[in-house]
């Protein structure tokens, strides 16, 4: 059952722009997500123990993204709006309920522009008003000359492998869709790359399997690439580290031990994990031509 909640601010400003998504703010017309994945970081918030059940739909979105961007615009603070920062924007029931949509349309009204952040192959559906969104947003000053372009649109994919896929992103469209959404867009003409975040220790984050991902991921006509690690927070029951022990008790249980000895006490994995992972992503997209980062 979709919870119906009205909200008093839906735009959140960012202190500093993020260097990997470029967005200067961020909209989630939902809370929870019906793709229901494990790794999910906002597990451990009041919407992480079952987020399938506790999906809600922020009704009143588009009447306060409307005066938040009036006056947003009114001041020229024009800057990157990241869509799906938190939760998926096209979950089945944005094809009913058009939030996200609505949201859309008074982006291009006040012409800012966006990135969307989907699994979801309903993106597709809203292309003509993200058309003009590419066309007619305003960039910010110091991204004019770098971007180009009003409209951003990745694909997150954390395995290409559907078994695996299927286990740890149990309600998500399978990966071989989001590629093939991924190239529709961009033979409508728009800037699209995959989000391989987060790629999953001692299962999708073998330089064979990184190999494997960034070609496809080229082979799909992806402008970028972007490969972050996994992150796991907390100890309650609806904490994201604790349901992926879980999962990988179930399935993997020899890897218990060694992610223990990667996370530690925190939830991220080790630095020299993360520089390594880095060091392998660039190699690997120099090798295919695809650009790491999106500029």
């Amino acid at each position: 059952m979709v919870k119906k909640i009205e909200v008093k601010s839906i735009l959140n400003k960012h202190k500093k722009r993020d260097d990997w998504f470029l967005d200067d703010y961020s909209i989630n017309p939902y809370e929870g997500c019906s793709f229901n994945c494990i790794y999910c970081y906002i597990r451990g918030s009041k919407y992480g123990e079952n987020m399938q059940k506790t999906l809600s739909v922020k009704i009143n979105a588009s009447e306060i993204l409307e005066k938040q961007l009036k006056r947003r615009a009114s001041k020229k603070e024009y800057g990157i709006i990241l869509i799906s920062s938190s939760t998926e924007a096209y979950l089945p029931i944005e094809k009913e309920l058009r939030i996200t949509r609505r949201l859309l349309e008074i982006i291009l009204k006040y012409r800012f522009p966006v990135h969307i952040i989907t699994k979801s192959k309903l993106v597709l559906r809203d292309l003509d008003i993200l058309e003009e969104i590419d066309k007619n947003a305003i960039l910010p000053e110091d991204l004019k000359d770098k971007l180009k372009r009003g409209v951003i649109i990745s694909f997150s994919i954390s395995t290409l492998d559907e078994k695996l896929a299927k286990i740890f992103e149990p309600g998500a469209p399978k990966p071989k869709e989001r590629l093939e959404t991924m190239k529709r867009c961009k033979e409508k003409g728009f800037l699209v790359g995959v989000d391989f975040i987060p790629v999953l220790p001692y299962l999708s984050d073998s330089e064979d399997k990184l190999d494997e991902m960034i070609k496809t991921a080229k082979d799909y006509e992806a402008d970028f690439v972007l490969v972050g690690a996994l992150t796991l927070f907390g100890k309650n029951p609806a904490d994201c580290k604790t349901l992926y022990y879980k999962v990988l008790e179930k399935y993997y249980p020899d890897l218990i031990s060694k992610y223990k000895s990667l996370f530690r006490i925190f939830s991220m994995p080790s630095k020299q994990y993360q520089n390594e992972l880095e060091e392998k992503a660039i190699k690997i997209c120099k090798k295919y031509r695809v650009k790491y980062k999106i500029i």
